[in-house]
């Protein structure tokens, strides 16, 4: 019979040499047992930024190094609460350090669910990472579970309820998510870091140093305003400079199209995978179990890719071609339904110089809220983000800034029409049976980066 850890330290504490926060601290024996647990070890396969890393070389940067720093973010905030702001100290809206295991044990698991290449992969095959995630943790054969199940019976429960945001206490919960949590705070500052962009920085220390508990979840106190607008700002910046950027988009299209084409061909075909890519066809066949799901990351795929160069099929081989020797789809932005007719014009443009619109062409969309305040008539309910004053009283952020307030409510990002980069390229053009007016119409409508009716259609 496996011995009960709950309150097991460390003798001597573990440390993990991060770029970022300098060491992560573990004190904790669940917490090193459930790094070194297979689930969590093949989070080091996974790369954190997906496709970004084609235009951003430094990004390849894993989930396990992300996770790992959620996890130490959570441990400071829990160690300034239980210092500062426990309950012994300010009543009962003070921080109950009974809640420091399941609170750091979910700020590590957050991501344990995600897939390969992500979201490309979970829109593909209609996966979804968070209910991966509580699965990993709830489903008895996994590592996970059994680590977390030697804390106490329920336990792994507990923390998936963290995860799925039912679980009672709203600190724990929006220390792991909300608007400013471990986890944003944490993929804010690492993504900079290793995409090069300064501008994506903000001073962690300070806002750490506003942080407290309440009764109804996390507050910052009203003199580190700055310090949460300045993060605001950040994560305003990295979405268009970084997470929206037209080139990494380029390759997550060619990245979908080339899983839709694979897909397809098994469809007509299910003997074509039968002698390589073995591990993705309980995804092709949209049945797969969570063991199946655990055998895939980047590497798998991109072997797969390599192998699909070979195929038969000129589409797959093509397009496995283009996304790993680094081939995107080049895109002009467009910004009204008007213009989608267009649009229409220039798939059968592509389409008559011999690329299959379906696979070569696509409209993407990109758009996020830097920050909202909470709308209890909106579809999508945001824990807003409060400030409090010495006497208790708190106030809406962007009440108390006009910096975010003229950034709340309003959306960044765009829409692209993606296209094959010989349409617009005659160094290209020698290799595809291009027709010259065909290539100069297409040209007259992506002129000076607008899409423009030409005169003779």
């Amino acid at each position: 019979m496996s011995i009960s850890y709950k309150n097991q330290t460390l003798a001597i504490e573990k440390v993990f040499r991060d770029p970022v926060h300098n060491y992560v601290h573990v004190q904790h024996q669940v917490i090193l047992d459930l790094i070194n647990s297979k689930e969590v070890q093949r989070l080091r396969r996974i790369k954190q930024l997906g496709t970004a890393s084609f235009t951003f070389h430094g990004a390849e940067h894993s989930r396990f190094s992300h996770s790992l720093g959620v996890y130490e973010i959570s441990r400071r905030i829990c160690d300034i609460f239980q210092r500062n702001y426990s309950i012994e100290k300010v009543g009962p809206s003070g921080w109950d350090d009974q809640e420091r295991l399941v609170t750091l044990c979910a700020a590590l698991l957050h991501d344990v669910g995600h897939g390969p290449y992500s979201h490309t992969f979970e829109h593909i095959f209609h996966t979804d990472h968070e209910a991966i995630t509580v699965a990993i943790i709830t489903s008895p054969e996994t590592e996970v579970h059994q680590i977390l199940n030697r804390v106490a019976e329920g336990f792994p429960e507990k923390v998936a309820s963290v995860i799925t945001k039912t679980y009672p206490n709203p600190q724990v919960v929006q220390m792991i998510s909300s608007q400013i949590d471990a986890d944003r705070m944490d993929y804010l500052l690492r993504d900079a870091y290793f995409t090069g962009t300064e501008y994506g920085t903000f001073d962690l220390t300070r806002i750490l140093r506003v942080i407290r508990p309440y009764e109804g979840g996390i507050a910052f106190s009203m003199n580190g305003m700055h310090a949460v607008e300045d993060y605001i700002v950040s994560r305003y910046q990295m979405y268009v400079q970084v997470y929206f950027h037209a080139s990494s988009r380029g390759m997550e299209v060619i990245l979908a199209h080339l899983l839709n084409r694979a897909a397809e061909c098994y469809t007509e075909n299910d003997e074509l995978f039968q002698h390589h890519s073995q591990l993705l066809l309980p995804f092709l066949r949209q049945d797969f179990s969570l063991e199946e799901y655990l055998k895939l990351d980047d590497g798998v795929l991109n072997t797969y890719f390599t192998q699909w160069t070979e195929e038969s099929d000129l589409i797959l081989s093509d397009l496995a071609k283009r996304f790993l020797n680094r081939k995107p789809l080049k895109s002009i932005r467009f910004t009204d339904d008007a213009q989608l007719p267009l649009i229409e014009d220039l798939k059968k443009l592509v389409e008559k110089v011999g690329f299959n619109p379906t696979y070569y062409t696509a409209i993407n969309s990109s758009f996020d809220l830097p920050y909202d305040f909470y709308r209890p008539t909106s579809g999508m309910h945001r824990t807003q983000i409060e400030l409090q004053e010495k006497d208790g009283t708190l106030t809406e952020l962007s009440k108390a800034s006009q910096l975010v307030a003229a950034l709340a409510g309003q959306t960044q990002g765009d829409r692209r029409f993606y296209f094959p980069k010989e349409m617009i390229d005659p160094n290209l053009q020698n290799h595809y049976d291009l027709f010259e007016e065909t290539y100069q119409a297409f040209a007259t409508y992506i002129r000076n980066g607008a899409l423009i009716k030409p005169s003779n259609f």
